[in-house]
């Protein structure tokens, strides 16, 4: 069964009341793991990740008759799962502006002593040059890094054209490598 079949499937039994909490619940078995990593990645921390994975889901619930099968749904649940980071992670920089400090180190330190993080040194470098780029800058070169999405595909997300995606990730990666490569970052 093809993507776009079982995606069809799954909103067939969301849509129909007999067969709404079944359709619910293999939404969240298909894209659940899906959608936090892409939280993750942008937030670095576990619990934040599983608090807004809980939150975005409640709005994938509230919107999905607003849902109109121009995109996939795994686009729509994605641009979802964006807009809701980039929302929380702009809300947590204006209240940490607010205390002279900065959340993109709160979330490096954060990192760094995640019981969950595994990454070596070259890992916790690289966490360091992203989060160092702004936050859609930051999610534009993860989802293309990461996730392996094409530009097409992450300019549905974002909203954005995809030659101004290219030119960001082509000025993130930039940044990325001359960082990685400065011995004193």
């Amino acid at each position: 069964m093809d993507i776009k079949q079982n995606e069809d499937n799954i909103l067939k039994l969301i849509k129909k009341s007999s067969t709404r909490d079944r359709g619910y619940s293999l939404l969240i078995d298909k894209y659940a793991e899906m959608v936090y990593w892409q939280v993750r990645r942008m937030v670095l921390s576990h619990e934040d990740a599983d608090d807004l994975v809980q939150e975005i889901f409640i709005k994938v619930f509230e919107n999905i008759e607003s849902f109109n099968n121009e995109s996939k749904l795994s686009t729509w649940i994605y641009r979802i799962a964006y807009n809701h980071t980039i929302n929380y992670i702009k809300s947590k920089q204006n209240k940490q502006a607010k205390n002279n400090s900065s959340f993109e180190q709160e979330m490096f330190e954060n990192i760094k002593s995640d019981s969950l993080f595994d990454g070596d040194e070259i890992e916790l470098k690289l966490q360091k040059a992203m989060l160092s780029l702004p936050a859609k800058q930051r999610a534009v070169f993860q989802m293309r890094y990461y996730d392996d999405l094409s530009f097409a595909q992450i300019a549905s997300i974002t909203k954005t054209s995809e030659g101004a995606l290219k030119a960001s990730y082509h000025i993130a990666a930039k940044k990325i490598e001359e960082m990685m490569l400065n011995e004193d970052f």
